[in-house]
């Protein structure tokens, strides 16, 4: 069960700017990355449905934060269908992410007001994925999809739609402010941010400085 209601959800990542995101097979390791990342101030993370046996390491990573760091807010990314997404919201998730707009996995999360966030590429997508309750809409890939301009140009038709690049995003300063200056609420940042060969040596400190770093950037623009 969600610990956090969806607009304490919403809230955070608005006021954040930044959801880091991330899989690692192993439980130990994928707490010291959710930690790192906390400790830069990314205090939402998605964990990605991703590699054998992703909802058993999700749940005892969802176990040992609600216990131990309950300021962090965990959830699920990469969800196509719904009895995943109900999988994943049993063992604690607190927003699910996919990669494409789904309705049954809408519904099942408005029953239970659990954040969704859906994947889109069109307008239409966007619209019917706000239709259906979405708050925050992520485009996917967003450098495939259209990137900056795709951004700008749906903003002006319109300007409530509040939209999370995913994939094109890089862990840069000139990157990051010409995403939010196209209009972009928040960013989703995976292996730009969370780098293999910082896990792989345990560079839990590069994790965290880089995260800072993107937070200060993301609140610099004007």
């Amino acid at each position: 069960m969600a610990q956090f209601t969806r607009l304490e959800v919403y809230n955070t990542i608005l006021s954040t700017g930044l959801v880091p995101l991330f899989f690692n097979a192993d439980v130990e390791v994928a707490k010291k990355v959710v930690e790192a990342c906390g400790a830069g101030g990314a205090k939402v993370v998605e964990f990605t449905n991703r590699g054998d046996f992703a909802p058993e390491v999700f749940k005892e990573i969802s176990r040992y934060f609600s216990k131990n760091s309950p300021e962090i807010i965990l959830g699920v990314g990469s969800v196509i269908d719904e009895p995943t997404a109900a999988l994943y919201i049993a063992y604690g998730a607190n927003f699910v992410v996919g990669p494409l707009l789904n309705e049954t996995i809408a519904r099942l999360c408005n029953r239970r007001k659990v954040a969704y966030i859906p994947g889109c590429g069109s307008v239409y997508e966007i619209s019917y994925a706000e239709e259906l309750g979405a708050e925050i809409v992520k485009i996917f890939p967003g450098d495939s999809v259209g990137g900056l301009g795709f951004v700008k140009a749906v903003l002006g038709p319109c300007p409530w739609t509040r939209i999370m690049p995913t994939g094109g995003v890089d862990a840069t300063e000139k990157s990051i402010k010409a995403w939010f200056k196209a209009g972009a609420a928040c960013v989703g940042i995976g292996s730009k941010l969370i780098r293999k060969d910082w896990v792989a040596a345990g560079n839990w400190a590069e994790i965290t400085a880089l995260t800072q770093q993107i937070i200060g950037w993301i609140k610099s623009v004007p």
